[in-house]
């Protein structure tokens, strides 16, 4: 009851956004989105369920006039087993060294996004400063960074929302240079293992499209839970060893 009447609080202020579609699809993108200052933990996990997502301080719903394509996706910790492909990105990736801090835009931090934005969207102008300030940086919930070493060198960043019961994927950026160790794979894997020893329920990845081959790998994790028609339903998903495209960029 209590989300239901901040939902229909909000609606007075949620303004709709046209623009391009960031995937590329033949559509007019509508973010109907609303700034909003801090939100309580019981009422972002409310948020995160009727697929809202994040955007610095913005909370924002996709809301396409001539597409449902953006479906979001979640897993359950508890009963997601990894297949062939996924245990081999554990391996591939177990000198790596992890660490967990607050959101800092560093000058290797830096570096790295903007080595990372420069590979994925060349041309497009991207700024790294801006995602940090205006994208990961934000007031409306907690949010950290998990780091990723070799050798002590930064080749990955994902930015995490974190609450009692849920986790946020909101970006993850790695070096180019180590696309072939399957790092966007080995993200998410290691993200969920940070479920499991919280006891959290749901792990939130964004949006799925099966147009849009970059995101074949959202899928891979199985089982997983599609919200369809406002209902979240549990897909088991088809068990390959085979390789999948991994073209890590947003999860939003």
């Amino acid at each position: 009851m209590q989300f239901n009447l901040i939902r229909d609080e909000l609606e007075k202020y949620l303004c709709d956004i046209p623009l391009s579609c960031p995937y590329s699809l033949p559509h007019q993108a509508i973010y109907r989105q609303a700034l909003t200052g801090r939100l309580p933990d019981p009422i972002m996990a409310r948020f995160l369920d009727g697929g809202f997502r994040r955007s610095g301080n913005c909370i924002y719903i996709m809301g396409c006039r001539t597409c449902n394509s953006c479906v979001p996706i979640r897993i359950d910790p508890q009963t997601f087993r990894p297949n062939r492909c996924q245990r081999r990105a554990l391996r591939h990736n177990r000198d790596l060294a992890v660490e967990t801090g607050p959101i800092e835009a560093t000058d290797e931090a830096l570096r790295l996004c903007s080595a990372f934005l420069r590979n994925r969207y060349p041309g497009h102008g991207n700024n790294a400063e801006e995602y940090y300030h205006g994208f990961f940086a934000n007031r409306i919930t907690d949010t950290f960074e998990i780091r990723y070493r070799l050798n002590g060198r930064l080749i990955g960043v994902a930015v995490v929302d974190v609450g009692g019961s849920w986790l946020n994927a909101v970006y993850f950026f790695f070096d180019p240079q180590e696309s072939r160790r399957g790092m966007g794979t080995f993200n998410i894997l290691n993200l969920i293992d940070h479920c499991r020893q919280w006891h959290i329920d749901h792990l939130y990845l964004g949006y799925w499209i099966r147009e849009v081959s970059a995101m074949a790998y959202k899928a891979n994790f199985n089982p997983h839970e599609l919200l369809i028609d406002g209902v979240w339903q549990t897909v088991a998903g088809k068990r390959s060893s085979a390789p999948q495209p991994e073209t890590i960029s947003t999860t939003a």
